[in-house]
């Protein structure tokens, strides 16, 4: 599978791009008609601290899964979109087994 990381307006570092590539790669192991991921970080501009947002859209035949989640770290947006898109995975897969 193909993972695109862009940061928009920073440089995110070699650590943070491989902990989303690993998040990452483990949707590939749920289903196996995963195409790519495109990974978008930004820094929004609100005065509160949970300012770091991760856009995640995973490319599947057909059609593509997209989550956005906000939060105080980008590892802990990552994460929860992670989560959000294993949950669309798994309703996916289970309308092909019907």
């Amino acid at each position: 599978m193909k993972v695109s990381i862009k940061s928009v307006h920073f440089k995110a570092d070699s650590r943070l791009e491989q902990f989303i590539e690993k998040k990452v790669g483990k949707l590939a192991g749920l289903y196996e008609g995963v195409i790519g991921s495109e990974i978008t970080l930004k820094v929004d501009k609100s005065e509160s601290k949970a300012n770091k947002i991760a856009e995640l859209r995973l490319q599947i035949p057909g059609y593509d899964l997209y989550a956005k989640k906000q939060s105080d770290t980008f590892e802990e947006a990552t994460d929860t979109a992670v989560d959000a898109l294993k949950k669309q995975l798994e309703r996916h897969k289970g309308k092909f087994k019907k």
